[in-house]
């Protein structure tokens, strides 16, 4: 892997400004930052340089990741307004100290603004017109020795089109008008005052329908611009983007206008009407509208911020789902006209053998779908069927059950998986590598039972933008929602580790160091090569270098290899630490981790390095505890209630099982088995004040919730676990199946 390029080191003061706006010491903050410029993964810095950063962990070093990239622009734009206003041989000293000590970026624009190049304004005509020495009379307020009336007509001229003097004193007040519009200080205060006492306005557009009346409540609608929400401040932009709404950040003039006057006014005199309407028309000609425009621009990156940061939690939550472990999945994706398409993929997750069954209407062929489904269990030892949540899933999943039951198969058990994101993956490329001979249908119920038996090295192969856990995610900015879905997987496949000898490409290139094309190469050499022996083989594949190795071999796994330490997240480079703990016990390594008891006995202090410190210490001692220990959860199967199918199904004070496909800020979306979710409102989560539903609820979560309501017509469920909070969760039927 070449070195990363150098990066330019921040300024001390832009260091300092991070250290207390992130509450991270200097010298941890340094460190980290020196670590991320040499290529460093975050996850590799956040598990395996502990002593380096004082102990940070990811989220820490994520915001440092990001304040970093964040000042570093400000700094490429520094030098770049630097340079024009330079050019244009107005840098003064004190502009230069004012623009070298700014920390944002607003502000920066703002201190350029008077400089930087523009269209033709009515301020510029004005100043073609030779009107500026009039402007700055009016600016200055100070008696020169000749009053206005005699001065203003002094401009008069018919070469430079300039009428009368009411004329010229209306174009000095342009000038004046673009000077107060322009002034930095004036800028940001107004800028936080519309922020501040700003109300969001939003109203129907007249004369246009909204047939499924999604954007009503938003028809007539006022908040302020201080408080409203995330979604609400993206459903009223995506309404105005649809065309149904348009809005606006209204605010009192009155006291912006009044603060103007105060700071620009200091002695009253002739020139005091001109000011007053200079002040007047800047504010409503100009400054109002740009800092509509800046302010709109702030609410949406807040909510963006906001949207993208309940995604990412989301996302998380499946990713981390518990997996049912490696045991043989029969997968059915329910599907009416066409059939329901078996497929049926061993302990490994090989794909061995698919079929079609109809056992729902308009053939109804039952027993023809008990046969083939009989068929499939005796032959490839099923423990398990996966059956996707779409269409018919539950009418699927109450014949599977009967049969089960029927055929006295208690070794197996039934689960409702979500297919979410499944169509898109079977469509894909990483699908077509994979099965190039399949059709898509069957990809997709490859994937439904491989999700079963791990979520994680699943889901990993579709965008996670396609699994469907995110609120308005077409509308935030897309570049950030990437980097922030694309840092989630990161984290969450380290987290876990990956087995070199199993995992796929799309599993590897989430992996701390490995790239994709990396990824790419190391299940080339595993084909030609066979399964990896130990970490250490990784370096003969081609572009696994050190660098790599040493960011990577921490969180790959080999199981039944050479060193037992290789299925542990023990860094190789702390091998040598663990083997003098053995031979202070009297054990090798194999019986040390056998006997994880002896640790106990261990003085950790007596193992301390120049590059081992107490933190790597207890990390060590707690893998060896639970050597390859996976950090998910134990799977449970939802239990489902058989009499509930159709919304029409669902009465009030019923209670349910399901599960949970999305966490909002104001509430969670609950799968109950009826083909669309129901909205727990925040409101209904629990018996005390939610402020945010993550703290009660995520995503893939069993909940048992009560139906307040169902309207088949609109097709809203409101649901309440609430009602339930004193009542504790029933042990559910299945199975439980560890984490492996």
């Amino acid at each position: 892997m070449p070195a990363p390029a150098p990066r330019e080191a921040l300024s001390s003061a832009l260091l300092r400004h991070i250290s207390v706006q992130l509450g991270v010491p200097p010298a941890s903050l340094a460190a980290t930052i020196g670590l991320l410029d040499d290529g460093g993964a975050v996850p590799f810095i956040a598990r395996y340089r502990k002593e380096v950063t004082g102990n940070l962990d990811e989220v820490q070093i994520r915001s440092i990741q990001e304040k970093l990239e964040y000042f570093r622009e400000l700094e490429d734009r520094r030098r770049t307004v630097l340079d024009s206003i330079g050019e244009q041989g107005k840098l003064t000293p004190e502009l230069r100290a004012r623009i070298a000590s700014v920390l944002e970026k607003n502000e920066l624009e703002d201190l350029y603004l008077p400089y930087k190049p523009k269209r033709r304004t009515k301020a510029s005509i004005a100043r073609d017109k030779g009107l500026e020495p009039l402007a700055r009379y009016l600016w200055e307020q100070r008696d020169t020795g000749v009053p206005l009336d005699r001065f203003a007509p002094t401009f008069v001229s018919a070469k430079k089109e300039v009428a009368s003097a009411d004329e010229a004193l209306a174009g000095a007040r342009h000038i004046v008008a673009e000077w107060i519009a322009e002034r930095a200080e004036f800028r940001q205060a107004i800028r936080r005052m519309v922020a501040e006492h700003g109300v969001v306005a939003s109203r129907a557009i007249e004369g246009v329908e909204d047939p499924e009346r999604k954007y009503a409540m938003y028809a007539a609608y006022r908040e302020p611009a201080a408080r409203i929400p995330s979604h609400r401040m993206l459903a009223v932009r995506r309404g105005a983007k649809d065309g149904f709404l348009t809005f606006e950040i209204e605010l009192d003039p009155a006291p912006p206008v009044a603060w103007l006057k105060s700071r620009v006014m200091r002695v009253r005199g002739a020139w005091t009407p001109h000011l007053e309407q200079a002040v007047e028309d800047s504010y409503e000609r100009l400054l109002n509208p740009s800092i509509q425009t800046e302010v709109r621009q702030e609410l949406k990156d807040r909510s963006d911020g906001e949207a993208i940061r309940v995604f990412r939690e989301n996302l998380e939550d499946l990713l981390m789902a518990p997996p049912a472990g490696m045991l043989g999945v029969l997968a059915v994706d329910p599907g009416i006209r066409t059939g329901c398409k078996l497929a049926v993929v061993d302990d490994t997750g090989k794909f061995l053998e698919s079929a079609v069954i109809y056992p729902l209407a308009p053939r109804n062929d039952l027993a023809g779908a008990v046969k083939t489904m009989a068929g499939l269990i005796a032959r490839h030892q099923v423990r398990a069927i996966a059956i996707g949540n779409g269409t018919g899933s539950r009418e699927v999943s109450a014949l599977v059950r009967d049969f089960l039951r029927q055929a006295a198969l208690l070794h197996v058990f039934s689960v409702v998986v979500s297919e979410s994101g499944a169509s898109v993956y079977s469509a894909s490329d990483i699908a077509r590598q994979e099965f190039p001979d399949l059709d898509v249908t069957i990809r997709g119920a490859i994937s439904i039972a491989r999700r079963l038996q791990d979520p994680l090295a699943e889901l990993v192969k579709i965008d996670p933008k396609s699994i469907g856990v995110g609120q308005y995610q077409h509308d935030v900015d897309q570049r950030k929602l990437k980097q922030g879905l694309e840092a989630t997987v990161e984290s969450s496949v380290n987290r876990v580790g990956v087995d070199l000898n199993t995992a796929s490409f799309a599993l590897l290139r989430y992996v701390a160091g490995i790239k994709e094309r990396t990824a790419e190469k190391i299940v080339e050499y595993r084909n030609e090569h066979g399964r990896f022996h130990a970490r250490r083989e990784a370096l003969a594949v081609a572009g696994f270098g050190p660098k790599t190795f040493e960011q990577a071999a921490g969180f790959l796994r080999i199981r039944g290899g050479e060193d037992p330490l290789d299925m542990t997240a023990v860094h190789p480079e702390s091998y040598p630490v663990v083997e003098r703990m053995a031979q202070s016990l009297g054990v090798n390594v194999p019986e040390l981790i056998a006997r994880p008891e002896l640790l106990d006995s261990l003085r950790l202090e007596a193992f301390r390095t120049e590059t081992v410190g107490d933190y790597t210490l207890a990390d060590i001692r707690e893998e060896l505890r639970r050597p390859g220990r996976d950090p998910r959860e134990k799977f449970t199967a939802p239990e489902w209630r058989d009499d509930v199918k159709e919304i029409g199904d669902l009465k009030p004070g019923m209670i349910l099982e399901g599960v949970v496909t999305n966490v909002t800020n104001f509430g969670a979306f609950v799968d109950v088995g009826v083909h669309h979710d129901g909205l727990v409102h925040v409101s209904e989560l629990a018996e005390r004040f939610v402020r945010d539903p993550h703290e009660v609820v995520k995503a893939g979560q069993i909940v048992r919730v009560q139906v307040m309501s169902a309207d088949a017509k609109t097709r809203r469920i409101g649901l309440s676990m609430k009602a339930l909070a004193a009542a504790k969760r029933s042990p559910a039927a299945a199975p439980q199946y560890g984490t492996i």
